[in-house]
Formats: structure tokens, C-alpha cells, sequence
């Protein structure tokens, strides 16, 4: 089984890009990281960045309607693409 992580980059003001990221969470190796939240694209990119040099498997993006659709990978479980069905979290 692999495991999920979500990390959370939401804001619920309006804020500019040196405003920092949230810290990242505990990521297991090879763990599929889900990014959600409100943000603009350019925290977003940010993330992704801080991503890269993780221990994740793969790296999605959440979206209420598909679920976690992966954008990175280099797992083989986990293609580009592949949309990961998990429920929305209820809280941040």
C-alpha cells in the first residue's frame, strides 16, 4: 500500500510571493504528495520547487471535481496524469 501525504499551501487572504510556504510535512520515500488549497499559481510553482527534492514518489494536485491528479513522477505507480481517486479533506 502507499501512502498519502497533503500538504496544504491554501491561503485565505490575499498575499505576495515572498510571503513562505508552509513547512513541508513528513514525506515517507516514495509517498505520493497531494498540494492542495486556494493559492495562486505562482505558490503553486513554489511548491513544486520545494518539492523536487523530496523523498515523494510522485507529486498531485488537488481537484474537488477528479481527486489527486498526478503532475510529477518518478515512481513507477504513479503516472502523469493519472487522476488518484481520494476523498476532500473537511479541514486544513
Amino acid at each position: 500500500m502507499y501512502k498519502i501525504v497533503f500538504y496544504s499551501i491554501g491561503v485565505d487572504h490575499p498575499i505576495t510571493p515572498d510571503e513562505p510556504l508552509p513547512p513541508l510535512p513528513d514525506i515517507p520515500r516514495g509517498a505520493l504528495i497531494v498540494v492542495e488549497g486556494r493559492a495562486p499559481i505562482w505558490r503553486y510553482g513554489m511548491a513544486f520547487h520545494r518539492l523536487h527534492g523530496s523523498p515523494a514518489g510522485a507529486v498531485a494536485v488537488f481537484d474537488p471535481r477528479l481527486g489527486a491528479v498526478v503532475v510529477a513522477s518518478h515512481h513507477p505507480n504513479w503516472k502523469e496524469g493519472q487522476v488518484v481517486d481520494i476523498p476532500a479533506r473537511t479541514s486544513e
